[in-house]
C-alpha cells in the first residue's frame, strides 16, 4: 500500500489564496446561456426575469466569486449594443465559432448584470478585440460604470438601469493568438496597450484588465506583453497598462484529435490524464518565473481564465455544442488543480473553470427542468473554505505513491491547506486507480481539534451523475481521520478526494 507524509507548519502561513481562483466562465456556447443560465420570461421553469433559479441557488453554495462572459471565442464576434434595449427589437447574429447557430440577443448585458446579482458575483467581462473597435469597448465601460450625464450613461438609463454597475474585470481580448485574430504577440501587445488606454476608470470603480496572454508553454508570449505592456525596466516611470495577464490550459489524455470518452475510458486513460493535470505546476511556474523577471513586485496578477477537461462531445449532440458527461476523475482534475493553484497563490490571482453549465467541465448540466450537479461541484463546494484563506506550504514526502507515465512521473497523492478564521482545512486526493494511500499529516507549530472530514469516491472512475441517478458521486461523511501526538493519519481510499476541516488550538 503506498504511504506518504505531509509534513504541514501550521504557525508559518503564506500567501492568501485569492477566492478568484474559483471562478467560472459563461459562454454563448452551445446550451451554457440559453437553456443554461437563461430559459426566458415566459418558461415553466422557475425564473427570474428569465435566469433559472434552480441554477443560481447550486452556484451560490459554491461561494462563486466571479463569472466571465460573454466568450471565449464569442467574445471577439460580440458587439454589445445588439444586446441592450427591448429584447424584441434586438438584432440576430451568427454564433460562426460554435454550431454556427442564430442567436436572438435576448441575453445581454443587462441580464448578464442581474445574473451577477443574484449570484452575488462579480461580473469580469471579456471584450471584443478581434472584430471590434477601441471605441466600442471604451463605450461598453462607460454604459456600465459612469454616473452623471455622459451619451452612455443616458443610453442606460433609457434602457432602465439608473445607477452604472460596479464592473472590476475588463478582458482585452481573448486568444489573441487563436481564434481572437490569429495575431503575433508584438500586434497584440500593441493592441492591448491601445485598448487598456481607452479603458477608463469611471468614478471610484477601478478597472482590474486582464490582456490575453499565452496557450500553454508559450513563455515567449508572455515576455513580449511583459516586456512592451507593462513597461518593467523603461527609464520612465513603469505604467501598468494591464494589472492581469492571462493563459489558457485544457487537460485532455491524449491528442487533440482522439480527445476520448467522458466516461468510457481505461486505467491508462486515466493515468495519462491525472499527468496532464499535474502539469499545470509546471506551466504556472514557468509563467511567473517570466513574469517575474518584469514584475519582481507581483503587481500583475497571472489568470488562468480557461482551464478544465476536454472530452468528446456525448454522441448524438451537437459537435459544436462541447456537451460532456463528468465523471468521478473529472473531479479529481479539479481537486489536483486546485492544489496546485494553491501553492501558486503569490502570483496566480484568478482562475476560470471551462464552462459553468452544459459545456466541457461543467458544474451543472440540466435537461429540461432537471438539474444535475457534477462531480467536479462538489470539488468546488468541499474547496469553497480555501477561498481568501492563508496558505500553508505541504511538505509531501513519499518513496511509493508515484508512477510512471509516459516520460513523466504522476505523484499519486496531491495536497493543499490553509487556514482561516482559527480553523484549518486540508485537501487530500488519491489519484490511484486501485491501491489506498496510508497518510499521515505531521502537523507542527500548533495542536488541532477533532477533525469533520467528508470524501467523494465511487466504486469506479467512470462513475458519474445523471437524472435518474443524481448522487451516484457525492460527497459523504468520512470518520476514518484519527488524532495521534503529531498530528493526523488516515487511509485514504483509491481514487478518491478529501477534505477535513479542524480548529486550531
Amino acid at each position: 500500500m503506498p504511504n506518504a507524509t505531509a509534513v504541514i507548519n501550521l504557525d508559518i502561513e503564506g500567501p492568501t489564496i485569492s477566492r478568484h481562483i474559483y471562478g467560472h466562465f459563461a459562454e454563448h456556447l452551445g446550451r451554457c446561456v440559453y437553456d443554461g443560465f437563461w430559459v426566458g420570461e415566459d418558461s415553466p421553469i422557475p425564473n427570474e426575469g428569465g435566469i433559472r433559479l434552480d441554477v443560481v441557488q447550486a452556484l451560490r453554495a459554491l461561494n462563486i466569486p466571479n463569472l466571465r462572459w460573454p466568450g471565449g471565442c464569442f467574445a471577439d464576434e460580440y458587439h454589445w449594443k445588439d444586446g441592450i434595449g427591448p429584447r424584441e427589437q434586438r438584432p440576430r447574429m451568427v454564433n460562426t465559432h460554435w454550431g454556427d447557430v442564430e442567436e436572438n440577443n435576448h441575453f445581454g448585458t443587462h441580464e448578464f448584470m442581474a445574473l451577477c446579482e443574484l449570484l452575488g458575483a462579480e461580473p469580469y467581462i471579456s471584450g471584443n478585440v478581434g472584430s471590434g473597435t477601441v471605441q466600442e469597448m471604451s463605450e461598453w465601460v462607460e454604459y456600465l460604470t459612469r454616473d452623471g450625464d455622459s451619451p452612455m450613461a443616458r443610453l442606460r438609463r433609457s434602457n432602465g438601469r439608473d445607477e452604472p454597475w460596479r464592473v472590476k474585470f475588463w478582458g482585452i481580448g481573448n486568444e489573441t493568438w487563436g481564434c481572437g485574430g490569429n495575431m503575433r504577440a508584438e500586434y497584440s501587445a500593441d493592441l492591448a496597450r491601445q485598448y487598456a488606454t481607452y479603458c477608463r476608470d469611471h468614478g471610484d470603480n477601478k478597472l482590474y484588465r486582464i490582456a490575453s496572454g499565452a496557450r500553454d508553454d508559450d513563455y515567449k508570449w508572455t515576455e513580449t506583453l511583459m516586456q512592451q505592456i507593462s513597461c518593467f525596466g523603461c527609464e520612465a516611470t513603469p505604467k501598468n497598462y494591464f494589472q492581469g495577464l492571462s493563459f489558457h490550459y485544457y487537460t485532455l489524455a491524449g491528442p487533440w484529435e482522439a480527445k476520448g470518452s467522458a466516461t468510457v475510458f481505461d486505467t491508462d486513460d486515466h493515468y495519462r490524464t491525472m499527468a496532464a493535470a499535474q502539469r499545470i505546476d509546471r506551466l504556472l511556474t514557468g509563467h511567473s518565473t517570466v513574469m517575474d523577471m518584469y514584475d519582481p513586485r507581483r503587481t500583475v496578477g497571472l489568470v488562468l481564465d480557461e482551464w478544465g477537461t476536454w472530452w468528446d462531445v456525448e454522441p448524438g449532440t451537437n459537435p459544436g455544442f462541447l456537451f460532456q458527461q463528468n465523471s468521478l476523475r473529472d473531479a479529481l482534475v479539479a481537486s489536483t488543480h486546485f492544489d496546485i493553484f494553491h501553492r501558486h497563490a503569490a502570483r496566480l490571482y484568478m482562475a476560470n473553470i471551462a464552462q459553468t453549465v452544459n459545456v466541457l467541465q461543467a458544474m451543472i448540466l440540466t435537461d429540461g427542468d432537471a438539474l444535475v450537479l457534477t462531480p467536479t461541484y462538489h470539488v468546488f463546494e468541499m474547496n469553497k473554505g480555501h477561498q481568501d484563506a492563508t496558505s500553508l506550504t505541504v511538505h509531501l514526502v513519499s518513496d511509493d505513491a508515484r508512477r510512471s507515465v509516459g516520460d513523466t512521473e504522476l505523484e499519486t497523492v496531491s495536497a493543499s491547506a490553509s487556514v482561516k478564521d482559527g480553523k484549518v482545512l486540508v485537501s487530500l486526493s488519491n489519484l490511484d486507480a486501485g491501491e489506498p494511500a496510508e497518510i499521515t499529516l505531521d502537523l507542527r507549530g500548533g495542536t488541532v481539534g477533532e477533525p469533520v472530514a467528508r470524501i467523494l469516491t465511487a466504486d469506479k472512475l467512470q462513475a458519474h451523475n445523471t437524472p435518474e441517478d443524481p448522487a451516484a458521486v457525492a460527497p459523504r461523511p468520512f470518520d476514518g481521520v484519527t488524532v495521534t501526538d503529531r498530528g493526523v493519519s488516515l487511509t485514504l481510499p483509491p481514487h478518491s478526494f478529501l477534505t477535513f476541516q479542524a480548529a486550531l488550538d
